[in-house]
């Protein structure tokens, strides 16, 4: 794909392409009428990129509980989410990547809950097979991947991307106090933080009530 064909997949305006990927505007408009080219090792990367995020990271609907699956370890029977998460990764596998919630827990940006059902994840179709988890998708870009602990989990970025983009049935509580805890810990400020342009009008909210949020 070349730049002009990349773009109009995602159905992005050049400003807003160029916002997505944090290249500047005119390197976009250069591209597109041939008056400079990528590098190839630039148009490989993005094209990865494009391809990913063109996947619908969005689910419809929460999974309800059905005897005929397999049980995940439950949170209650462990006193931290990490060693709650590492046992989780043992029932579904080591290139499991735990997105959303279990992602802020991994990253330290959030504490869980006691009662925690739902997991959510990137990974094979075969977890599915798993009650309480949530499949977001097959497979996510390495730059969005982070680890620790031996846990396997989304970067930040990426993390409140697929908060924005699941908001009608995620509980937000832990996205909004993840945000809180960056914008404190971060002399009062969002820079650093990035989401695709279709998002951004819910992140000012979400950034208005993570201000407030441990003024409550």
């Amino acid at each position: 794909m070349d730049i002009r064909e990349m773009r109009t997949r995602l159905g992005d305006t050049q400003s807003e392409f160029a916002a997505r990927y944090n290249i500047p505007f005119r390197t976009v408009q250069n591209w597109e009428t041939g008056l400079r080219k990528p590098p190839e090792y630039i148009l490989s990367l993005l094209e990865e990129r494009i391809r990913e995020d063109l996947v619908n990271r969005k689910t419809a609907s929460l999974p309800k509980y059905d005897p005929r699956k397999k049980e995940l370890p439950k949170r209650s029977d462990y006193v931290g989410a990490l060693s709650w998460l590492k046992a989780v990764r043992e029932r579904l596998g080591e290139n499991v990547v735990f997105a959303l919630d279990e992602a802020l827990m991994c990253q330290g940006s959030f504490g869980g809950r006691s009662d925690e059902y739902i997991v959510w994840v990137y990974g094979d179709d075969k977890v599915s097979d798993f009650n309480g988890v949530v499949l977001l998708g097959n497979k996510v870009s390495q730059y969005c991947i982070k680890e620790k602990n031996g846990l396997r989990f989304t970067d930040f970025n990426r993390t409140l991307s697929d908060a924005l983009a699941n908001e009608s049935i995620l509980d937000m509580q832990g996205i909004t106090e993840a945000v809180s805890r960056y914008y404190y810990s971060n002399n009062e400020s969002f820079s650093g933080l990035s989401v695709s342009p279709e998002y951004q009008e819910r992140f000012e909210r979400l950034a208005n009530e993570a201000r407030d949020y441990y003024k409550k």
